[in-house]
């Protein structure tokens, strides 16, 4: 699609969304179905659903299995280190680090897809809400700002987000963990039912329950359910998952009310000093470089956690010389992940007549079970923890260590191995004011903007916390009656669990935040960030569907107000 390239009154909109990801195809399909002509921008190429070219391919239908020659992985120097395979079947969906570097004072591992849709074709789809455990916790440790909400007001935009994406999964009753509108939920293997009914039965203060998946168990809205063939990273031709190709971009497209522009870098917001409010945004074609400018009566930031926060340091005037919303100085700062790769594991000599059928795309997940209350409350760190993990069964042949022949080997190949079970946790950042980003304007990327500088790590309250998360897990697979239990911890960098969180935090003083209960920027009431920017704290939730309902929370907020002349 070509840059709209005529006079100011043909290159106005009602809205601008930035970003087409998760919380930005999520700003499209409410600002365009409430009737606002909407120009949605993203800085890479258009992907149209469906369009997912190596969605039904086979390992042999590549050169090398899939695997990237070794020059061509010099590319992904960082994108590779994360553990997250950069081969044939995904690259398309990652940038390479030679295009976009950043520089690192302490390791970061940011992961990033620049195209439609963005990160929602490749996210995990884990989607649980947060409690008011969560919005009330940094008021209560006097950690950082409070929340400006809780969770009686996102708690509708949870249902409305649920039930229109589909989430499959089951309600247990856990007010740390609140129910949701669930599709049914996918089934435990027979070893996962077993290690569910041991942590029942000898433990008063958790439960193992399914993941709550944004995949389909059953068919929802027009698309069709999962098929449990687990390559959901490489896009789903069914839509049985959610992201933004597959649900709300197409919504939006049909209220014709939606102009899409990919190849669009937008490189700044601007401001109008007389007006005080955002009058519209300057964008550089990623393909031409040339620039552009398109004006809006509203503004949705949506360009990822960082992206957002980047576009706003980077929109500099008289009133805001440090960035755009930067009255407090906190742009840039209190960037949270959620930390894990540790864990423990063992194995189950039970079940050995079973197996199971297809690849389930989903997990087993332990809620929180860490400092809710005073009888859980831990000496050694506040906040909690919640684990991910699941159970397999090796294939056939999983011992044969050397070459063999004969009878030995042909026996051996139809053997299968014990059931094996892991519990991986995710654990809690606090929103540390020095954890931070910043840009460097020494080092351009290939389209000449301004790259960042990372500094951010976990600290002490965390290091304590991963002690008790593989300590902890290691005694639930002992009383679940697993064999050969052992702890593992892997490297783990800010980053690592693509949920950067923070830099553009929601508060109630202006003083202290950049947004406010409405996600605007306090001091331009007509900017809204919706991404993982806006978070004021982490959870140890998946935060995907939070940026969800607090984006058609903020949607709503927006149109009432320009209809009631208030923006």
């Amino acid at each position: 699609m070509n840059f709209i390239s005529k006079g100011k009154e043909d290159v106005s909109y009602d809205a601008i969304v930035v970003g087409t990801g998760i919380s930005g195809g999520w700003a499209a399909k409410e600002l365009t179905e409430k009737g606002l002509n909407t120009l949605v921008l993203d800085r890479g190429r258009d992907v149209k659903h469906g369009e997912y070219p190596t969605a039904n391919m086979e390992s042999w239908d590549f050169p090398r299995g899939g695997r990237l020659p070794y020059e061509e992985m010099k590319h992904y120097e960082k994108q590779s280190r994360t553990g997250y395979t950069i081969n044939e079947f995904y690259k398309h969906w990652w940038i390479k680090d030679t295009d976009q570097p950043y520089e690192e004072v302490k390791p970061f591992d940011w992961i990033r897809g620049y195209h439609v849709g963005g990160r929602s074709l490749m996210w995990g789809r884990q989607s649980y809400r947060l409690s008011d455990l969560d919005f009330t916790a940094n008021a209560k440790d006097g950690v950082a700002v409070d929340w400006p909400i809780r969770y009686k007001d996102i708690a509708p935009w949870y249902d409305y987000v649920e039930s229109h994406i589909g989430v499959s999964g089951k309600n247990e009753g856990l007010s740390q963990l609140p129910d949701g509108k669930f599709l049914p939920p996918m089934e435990f293997t027979c070893v996962e039912q077993d290690i569910a009914d041991h942590i029942k039965n000898k433990y008063s203060d958790r439960i193992m329950t399914i993941g709550r998946v944004a995949n389909l168990s059953v068919p929802h809205n027009g698309r069709g359910q999962c098929q449990n063939r687990n390559r959901c990273q490489r896009g789903c031709p069914f839509g049985a998952y959610f992201s933004s190709q597959a649900s709300t971009l197409p919504d939006a497209e049909k209220s014709r009310n939606m102009t899409l522009v990919p190849n669009a870098i937008v490189t700044e917001i601007i401001f109008d000093d007389k007006t005080q409010k955002a009058t519209g945004v300057r964008v550089k074609n990623s393909e031409t470089l040339e620039e552009k400018q398109y004006f809006a009566r509203i503004i949705f930031m949506n360009a990822s956690c960082l992206g957002s926060t980047q576009i706003l340091m980077q929109s500099k005037s008289e009133r805001f010389p440090n960035g755009m919303g930067n009255d407090s100085g906190e742009l840039g700062h209190n960037i949270m992940d959620h930390h894990f790769q540790l864990g423990a594991r063992g194995r189950s000599e039970n079940y050995r007549d079973k197996y199971y059928k297809g690849r389930r795309p989903n997990g087993i997940y332990v809620p929180r079970f860490r400092n809710l209350d005073k009888s859980t409350k831990m000496k050694d760190f506040i906040r909690g923890y919640g684990y991910q993990g699941g159970s397999g069964r090796p294939g056939i042949g999983h011992e044969v260590a050397e070459a063999q022949y004969g009878a030995k080997f042909k026996n051996q190949l139809a053997v299968l191995g014990d059931w094996n079970f892991n519990f991986s946790g995710f654990g809690e950042i606090l929103p540390y004011h020095e954890n931070h980003v910043k840009l460097n304007a020494e080092v351009k990327d290939k389209w000449g903007m301004p790259t960042l500088i990372m500094d951010a790590e976990i600290k002490a309250n965390e290091k304590a916390m991963r002690e008790d998360m593989k300590q902890q897990a290691a005694e639930m697979c002992e009383r679940a009656g697993l064999k050969d239990v052992s702890t593992f911890e892997n490297r783990y960098a800010i980053g690592l669990g693509i949920h950067e969180m923070g830099t553009a935090r929601m508060g109630r003083d202006p003083k202290t935040s950049v947004l406010n209960q409405w996600n605007q920027i306090h001091a331009v009431k007509n900017v809204f960030v919706t991404d993982g920017a806006c978070m004021t704290s982490a959870g140890c939730q998946n935060p995907s569907l939070t940026y969800m309902a607090l984006t058609a929370r903020a949607v709503d907020y927006a149109v009432q107000a320009l209809n009631n002349n208030e923006l």
